[in-house]
């Protein structure tokens, strides 16, 4: 649905650097050096000319197939890792690049993420006169104990500083990250992190459920039997009380992790992620998509790096969507917003009425409280966003 041209696309770039790595983390990332951070920029700008000769070269074989990852952006995501470790003429640097190759559009936002460590005076002011637009914050709680646990580097003090002085600085989107279902977290301990968050009156909060994945410290602490997971009737419990306290201090939850003030203050970037829109990966690990086919780049550094100081794509591996696979991804991206599924644009796209072909499980679902019809739309209650995905699951999608 994106080949269409209906949206622009998004341009993100991944900077692999932290001060220090979260146990729970199971991004790229590394603790680098200002020369190792430096020379990963020399690379990043070696990785935007590679494109940039591209669509210079008229006898690229796959010049056609790319056109949609080149077309102009209208935001730039800096995401990691913490973007805010790189200098600020660093971060100049590339902007520079970004706007001879890609000819960002008028009005363009750009993203920065960053940890409330780094955030003081002079770099807030720095980061609004290089353009930047929503600051996102990683919190992550308001609960020194908690930050310990995550392996954080900022206390609760820290957080609320960082908060403020965003918000005073003048950056179109304050957003902050907060993280749910530690082990042992009750409902109210919570609560108390929402409320704190919701008093600070950030224009965007993103709160998200804490995934142990195998390979962190919490992945081998948890298959050493050191760590218990909440329960998933807990995990539910909190989920339901993110989205029903948010609601009430005037957040609107318009996609499963993500809550805003005001419709400006949603996420643009992150919409092209849910709507199949074009985006173009920069930096090791990073994805893109150009409507059909996906592909994405080296996880290593080093290896990232050895590839283009030989003026080689860093590209590690792709697949092409079928017609089925974007259809599934549809609905289970669509299933995560509050916008739902738009069944006349599903149509005109895959060739076939998905309410008509699903009627019986969108009946059951309707009746257990989980879905809901609006128009030509299939819209989650809140019940179902607890479980999108797997609504998702059960369509009937083949001819």
């Amino acid at each position: 649905m994106s080949a269409t041209g209906e949206e622009p696309a998004g341009l993100y770039l991944h900077v692999p650097f932290c001060s220090a790595i979260c146990p729970y983390c199971d991004f790229a990332v590394l603790v680098g050096r200002r020369d190792k951070r430096q020379r990963f920029v020399d690379t990043l700008l070696a990785e935007i000319a590679l494109y940039a000769s591209r669509q210079r070269s008229a006898n690229e074989p796959s010049r056609q197939r790319r056109a949609n990852e080149t077309q102009s952006p209208d935001t730039i995501y800096f995401g990691g890792g913490t973007p805010s470790l790189l200098e600020h003429d660093d971060l100049e640097r590339l902007l520079e690049a970004i706007r001879r190759t890609f000819a960002p559009r008028p009005g363009t936002r750009i993203y920065l993420e960053a940890n409330p460590e780094d955030v003081e005076p002079a770099s807030l002011d720095a980061w609004r006169r290089l353009g930047v637009g929503t600051l996102s914050l990683g919190v992550q709680s308001f609960d020194d104990d908690e930050l310990r646990f995550l392996g954080r580097r900022h206390d609760a003090a820290a957080s609320w500083r960082a908060i403020e002085l965003a918000l005073a600085a003048g950056f179109e989107t304050v957003s902050v990250d907060l993280i749910f279902g530690l082990p042992g977290q009750s409902a109210s301990g919570w609560r108390r992190n929402l409320e704190r968050a919701a008093a600070l009156g950030p224009d965007h909060l993103s709160c998200y459920e804490l995934e142990v994945h195998e390979r962190t410290t919490f992945g081998k602490h948890r298959a050493r039997g050191e760590l218990d997971e909440l329960p998933s009737d807990e995990q539910a419990e909190l989920f339901l009380l993110t989205h029903r306290l948010l609601a009430e201090t005037g957040y609107d939850g318009y996609e499963v992790s993500n809550f805003a003030r005001s419709r400006r203050h949603r996420s643009r970037h992150n919409r092209k992620y849910w709507r199949h829109v074009p985006y173009l990966g920069l930096g090791p690990s990073a994805h893109s998509f150009d409507g059909r086919r996906r592909w994405w780049n080296e996880r290593s550094l080093p290896r990232w790096q050895r590839a283009l100081d030989e003026g080689a794509s860093p590209e590690a591996g792709s697949e092409t969507l079928t017609p089925e696979d974007l259809a599934i991804e549809t609905i289970m991206l669509g299933l995560r917003t509050a916008a739902g599924v738009d069944l006349e644009r599903f149509e005109q796209h895959f060739g076939f009425d998905l309410a008509e072909r699903n009627s019986d499980l969108l009946e059951r679902s309707i009746a257990a409280g989980r879905l809901r019809r609006e128009d030509r739309r299939i819209v989650p209650t809140l019940e179902g966003l607890a479980v999108a995905d797997g609504l998702a699951a059960g369509f009937e999608l083949s001819t």
